[in-house]
């Protein structure tokens, strides 16, 4: 799998040309692109199949007021969309010279100069172009007067809705872990760097590791069933999301402890997969009431988290 940037004064490698392209945000990778993948390798045959996304969101320049953390990273997008079909992914940098492209423009430079495409498949809400002015309809016909082939995706729908990215986040949000991973086909994951707490954990038996650095949506506040991915391995472990009100502090933070393992982290990368809430934030007693339910939560890890 290639990943490659795109921009509009650059062109790309011969080995991204000349496929079946699909062009979106791709936030979160969801059932829905894993159907627009699919439907763009049915169409391809023998030809790759490019996923076109974008670097960064569009509302990052033109709404920045609205632009909310992604779901995904770059890299962990392209990953994911190789694993559901896409043989490359092409990072198109966003820049106010792309968004004033119009939808015929856009088509033009990008779809026909630079990518050379074969085909392209769209979901049924696709908007492209200056203002968002194109929609399907002007691909369709863009696409015929090209000679290209052009296929329309329905909407993937769960329990009645179609699955989309806000709904991802609107689960995460609400702290429903499971039902985001449903409409994912994963876990919901972020990565960040350990950094050094207050070392309280340690002082009643449960030390954590502290997160910052993370690019990517924090689910709601709570305790969460979690497997980490550290340089030494996987491991169950227990995520803390919030303020710790039991000692006073007001802060939000993720730390995470970690079962069976001993080490120091420090400095290093984790990745955490959010598998279920446990519960929220409580003040407790004292500290004997907390680590009390520590212990209660720490049996639900190791009857939920599979490695």
């Amino acid at each position: 799998m290639a990943v490659v940037p795109l921009r509009l004064a650059e062109s790309v490698p011969d080995q991204v040309r000349g496929g079946t392209i699909a062009v979106g945000n791709f936030d979160g990778v969801h059932l829905g692109h894993a159907a627009l993948i699919a439907a763009a390798r049915n169409e391809a045959g023998s030809k790759q199949v490019v996923a076109v996304t974008f670097d960064p969101h569009p509302l990052v320049l033109l709404a920045p007021e609205r632009y909310q953390p992604p779901l995904t990273t770059i890299a962990a997008r392209a990953q994911h969309l190789h694993e559901i079909g896409a043989d490359h992914v092409a990072v198109l940098q966003t820049t106010r010279e792309l968004l004033a492209l119009s939808p015929e423009e856009f088509f033009d430079r990008i779809v026909r100069s630079n990518l050379q495409a074969s085909g392209m498949v769209e979901g049924f809400n696709f908007r492209f172009g200056h203002d968002r002015a194109g929609s399907n309809e002007t691909l369709k016909s863009l696409c015929k007067g090209a000679k290209m082939r052009f296929r329309e995706v329905a909407a993937f729908e769960r329990d009645g809705r179609p699955v989309s990215s806000s709904l991802v986040r609107n689960a995460l949000n609400e702290g429903s872990v499971r039902a985001a991973a449903t409409l994912l086909n994963r876990h919901y994951h972020l990565s960040g760097r350990v950094v050094s707490g207050a070392k309280r954990g340690r002082t009643i038996g449960f030390p954590t590791a502290n997160l910052e650095g993370i690019e990517t949506l924090v689910p709601a506040e709570g305790v969460y069933v979690v497997i980490s991915k550290t340089e030494s391995g996987r491991y169950a472990g227990a995520a803390n999301i919030g303020p710790n009100p039991t000692f006073g502090e007001q802060t939000r933070k993720i730390e995470v402890h970690l079962l069976d393992f001993a080490g120091d982290l420090y400095g290093t990368t984790m990745s955490v997969e959010f598998v279920e809430r446990l519960r929220g934030t409580t003040k407790f007693s004292g500290v004997d009431a907390l680590k009390e339910q520590l212990q209660k939560d720490i049996a639900h890890v190791r009857r939920l988290a599979v490695l």
